[in-house]
């Protein structure tokens, strides 16, 4: 078990030996390197997404943050109004009542935006690590597909053909080019989808629903004016 443990270890510190090596190469110059400049975009689109998205989130949940404190607010200044109040001003038994209809309509409000915007946005978010992760690993695979093709081409100038250590470099060109198109061909698929559905929550929540303040307004401030007026 040890001995398997030890043989998987080298296997991996040789790839990224070569990987190393290969990148150095081609930022030389020395060695071409193989590119998607359409895939390329795709993924610029891809990290542009992933990072307005989760800066929509923060805004988010900085807003449903926000919308808490006014509800407290609400209720604060419900309770210092019922202090304020004299037994004799109309409208006083009806304080608490009104304090509970806006703390009402502040729940509703948040309640709303958490489940038509920020689970949507959440759930819309969790699809990124994933093809994230798997973005990365077609970037290695590409290097080592390169560092395959450069091997067997560097074994054909030397005027190898029948030679083992081509039939190896061959075997190992078909796998490297193998594991990459397996990789490339699910992300040239589903990163456009996921631009083409660049909407992660929808936004017409404000639009279908009279404003808050509207509708706290009426009852909340309007005996204030009143009595104070």
């Amino acid at each position: 078990m040890a001995e398997i443990k030890t043989g998987i270890f080298a296997k991996n510190v040789q790839k990224r030996l070569n990987r190393a090596q290969e990148k150095v190469l081609q930022k030389l110059g020395k060695a071409d390197e193989t590119k998607d400049e359409q895939f390329e975009q795709v993924v610029i689109n891809f990290k542009r997404q992933e990072s307005e998205g989760a800066r929509l989130q923060r805004e988010m949940k900085a807003y449903m943050s926000a919308i808490k404190g006014m509800q407290q607010a609400s209720i604060n200044l419900t309770q210092s109004l019922h202090e304020v109040y004299e037994p004799d001003w109309h409208g006083k038994d009806d304080i608490v009542t009104i304090g509970k209809d806006c703390d009402a309509l502040w729940e509703d409000f948040h309640n709303k935006l958490v489940d038509s915007t920020l689970l949507n946005l959440d759930g819309y978010l969790q699809q990124f690590p994933d093809l994230k992760v798997r973005v990365a690993k077609r970037s290695r695979k590409l290097i080592d597909y390169d560092s395959a093709r450069h091997q067997l081409e560097s074994l054909h100038a030397a005027g190898m053909k029948n030679d083992r250590k081509v039939l190896k470099a061959e075997d190992e060109l078909k796998k490297a080019q193998k594991v990459f198109d397996e990789l490339n061909v699910g992300l040239q698929d589903e990163l456009p989808t996921l631009w083409d559905c660049n909407s992660p929550c929808p936004v017409s929540l404000q639009s279908r629903d009279p404003p808050l303040c509207d509708r706290v307004k009426p009852v909340f401030v309007a005996p204030l004016v009143t009595q104070f007026a």
